[in-house]
């Protein structure tokens, strides 16, 4: 190697070096996600920006920043979540796909749906009426639905889509959520693929907690790109209020 070479190399070196170490100390810290589904409706909306934090509950092959489509083995810097937060996790089967789902119960837990209704630990949780809301679908038509506020057994509230009672997940056999593992939902309750569901029938199951990405903590920016129809429509689909929305 000729010295022009190595002298190029080596003024080259350190500031790609310190670019990798910003890229590393960033990911490993937090990370964006995008919305692509109504499943956490209203919580979150399609088109929603978020940023999660990786280092909420510690670090596994799954939180790798590049989309190598891993998960398992050991978590360093393990924490738990809590009931009601909004996690962001690789599928237990498909693991390359990252789904957004709330935490409803932890290990120990016994979980059921009666007639529409969330049950943990044969308590019936409360569910209060909270006027009309808006559900998008995926071909950006818009549609008035009931809205409920839940009340999990920690006193956590949150909102809830609600518009059938009589639905396939609305009745489901009470399942005892194991070790290192969590039942998770979404908000929208009949648009949600989720742990009602078995893997093998489609659904996600119960998630490993070697699976979890990260806590989802803010919707960064939001854009109604399913309702886009050319240029002069576009300054109208920004949803300017949910920009640095804080998720609940």
């Amino acid at each position: 190697m000729t010295k022009p070479i190595r002298a190029v190399l080596k003024w080259l070196a350190e500031p790609v070096a310190v670019l990798l170490l910003a890229f590393g100390a960033t990911t490993a810290i937090a990370q964006p996600f995008y919305v692509p589904s109504g499943s956490m409706e209203p919580t979150l909306r399609i088109g929603d920006a978020m940023i999660a934090s990786k280092f909420a509950y510690g670090y596994s092959t799954a939180s790798l920043p590049m989309n190598l489509g891993t998960a398992g083995g050991p978590r360093l810097l393990a924490r738990d979540p809590a009931q009601g937060d909004v996690v962001i996790f690789r599928h237990p089967q498909g693991k390359r796909t990252v789904l957004v789902k709330r935490v409803i119960g932890l290990p120990g837990d016994r979980v059921q749906m009666r007639r529409g209704r969330l049950v943990i630990n044969d308590r019936v949780l409360d569910l209060e009426e909270a006027g009309m809301g808006e559900a998008q679908s995926q071909q950006g038509d818009k549609s008035a639905i009931r809205q409920f506020v839940e009340t999990l057994p920690n006193g956590v509230r949150h909102p809830v889509f609600k518009r059938h009672w009589n639905g396939m997940i609305d009745d489901t056999p009470a399942v005892t959520v194991p070790a290192d593992h969590l039942f998770v939902m979404g908000d929208n309750r009949d648009n949600s693929t989720d742990s009602r569901v078995a893997v093998a029938d489609g659904g996600v199951g119960l998630v490993p907690t070697a699976n979890l990405i990260g806590r989802a903590e803010f919707v960064i920016g939001s854009f109604d790109f399913l309702n886009m129809h050319g240029p002069a429509s576009w300054p109208g689909l920004f949803r300017l209020s949910r920009f640095f929305h804080k998720i609940t």
